[in-house]
């Protein structure tokens, strides 16, 4: 530990805050923004689906101020916007219920948050949230700022936590600080998604609402670390500027091979994230309100963490392309598998666990030696399609396949759990629920689709970019002849 700096040490026990307080709140995030704001399933999928892609895209922007001003003035910023985001998304709900807009439902008092904010009046339990005015009210879309200020200050964090990383550790201990790093993010998000589900089984909706004041909490703690206690050796005025930054976007997205690439690794991530897009509300939907769509969530994580070095050994003497070419096989199996779940009944597997719950699991498991394939990889392969020498301008853009797998998957997502699986508030009867859900495994089956022709356009591309290496090859190997 001594080998490290103090700033080190602060900037990944802060991360490890911001992932816990992240996660927590983007587990549920469509669930929160249907049955907490009353957006519809198609509504929320585009809310988070945007949310999500420019966590991806203004890093690499805001990045650059961040060098200017100066790392511990950025993650001061940071850490001041997330904390009045998430204290936002915990108080402007409290605020329309106040003004009669809406009554929250408190679910049925059993858990383990029950007692507590039972034998203190803070809650009654026993009803489900009624909007009573809400859901016609322009009020609603007072979410999109609140929103926007977690979305920048998760980019500064983005940026300036790794920046820190990297320039905190030395070439002797960088390799071992970056894994600390990243044991810190994944950590952080396996504790985030753990406190979820106790909270929402014990207080229904209003625990939805509470999540955020947990959020908040977290990230005010790592606020009042950072101003006390971090102190980094970066230099302000350093870094590119926002025009270099957009030459360099511009000049990515003119190399036609480099987008086709991003394109087809899309597919990829637009089935993986709807562990976050369709997992919550389809679980919860099929198999009720004691499902753990967090701890479900947690799966993912898990099997990385277990098998990412195994198959990294494994494939180390094949090239990146090729590893890649498994993973994408791998992930439409894993929707297969998720589709199975609602075909097989609601009769209790091993007498404990309900048929949905099994096969999201499994299926989530296949997703995650998918991306154990896929994602040691493909920045190895990203930066051979980059210009000699311009392998690090061309990385910084390496996550638009996040961006793009964001806004398509999350969207599509609001639209098939609308039709295929919706909220089961609108049923007057089970049975009536049952017949509108009866082909909910549709869902998967479109997933399935995209990531099939994902994983044989990324085979056709392999040939295709095989041949120009070959035929470029052939053709210097003819000039240095002529010379």
């Amino acid at each position: 530990m001594t080998k490290f700096s103090k700033a080190f040490w602060v900037a990944n026990s802060v991360e490890l805050l911001e992932r816990l307080a992240y996660y927590a709140v983007f587990i549920v995030l469509t669930i929160y923004l249907s049955n907490v704001w009353g957006f519809s399933d198609v509504e929320s999928g585009l809310i988070s689906g945007t949310f999500s892609a420019l966590l991806y895209l203004l890093p690499t922007l805001v990045g650059a101020y961040a060098d200017k001003i100066g790392f511990r003035t950025s993650i001061i910023i940071a850490f001041a916007l997330l904390t009045i985001g998430y204290f936002g998304l915990g108080i402007f709900p409290t605020m329309f219920e106040n003004a009669g807009l809406v009554s929250y439902g408190a679910g049925t008092g059993e858990g383990m948050f029950s007692s507590f904010f039972q034998e203190r009046g803070l809650v009654t339990f026993g009803h489900d949230t009624e909007f009573t005015g809400l859901l016609d009210s322009s009020q609603r879309w007072s979410i999109v700022p609140i929103l926007l200020l977690i979305v920048i200050g998760g980019a500064f964090i983005k940026s300036v936590i790794s920046g820190t990383v990297a320039r905190e550790t030395t070439e002797s201990t960088r390799a071992r600080g970056f894994a600390i790093f990243y044991m810190m993010v994944n950590i952080g998000a396996f504790t985030g998604k753990t406190v979820v589900d106790p909270l929402r089984k014990s207080l229904g909706d209003i625990g939805l609402v509470y999540l955020n004041y947990f959020s908040a909490s977290m990230t005010l703690l790592a606020l009042v670390a950072v101003y006390f206690f971090y102190q980094s050796s970066n230099v302000s005025g350093q870094g590119k500027t926002f025009s270099d930054i957009f030459k360099a976007l511009v000049k990515v997205c003119k190399n036609g091979r480099l987008i086709a690439l991003i394109l087809i690794v899309s597919g990829f991530w637009m089935v993986q994230q709807q562990m976050y897009a369709t997992m919550p509300k389809y679980v919860i939907r099929l198999v009720g309100q004691e499902a753990s769509p967090g701890w479900i969530a947690n799966v993912n994580p898990l099997v990385v963490f277990l098998l990412v070095n195994l198959v990294t050994t494994v494939m180390q003497k094949r090239s990146a392309l090729a590893s890649m070419t498994v993973g994408m096989f791998i992930i439409p199996i894993s929707a297969c598998i998720m589709a199975g779940g609602s075909l097989m009944g609601n009769d209790l597997l091993f007498g404990t666990i309900h048929p949905v719950t099994f096969m999201m699991i499994v299926g989530i498991a296949f997703q995650a030696l998918a991306e154990c394939f896929i994602s040691p990889r493909f920045l190895e392969y990203f930066s051979l399609q980059a210009p000699k020498g311009e392998e690090g301008l061309y990385l910084g853009f390496s996550h638009l396949h996040s961006f793009v797998s964001s806004l398509l998957a999350f969207g599509i997502s609001g639209f098939l759990l609308q039709k295929y699986c919706p909220d089961p508030k609108g049923f007057s009867t089970p049975e009536a629920y049952a017949a509108a859900t009866e082909n909910a495994h549709y869902i998967w089956v479109f997933f399935f689709g995209i990531g099939l022709v994902s994983a044989i356009a990324l085979v056709i591309y392999g040939k295709i970019t095989r041949k120009m290496d070959a035929k470029k090859a052939e053709l210097e190997a003819e000039k240095a002849e002529m010379a």
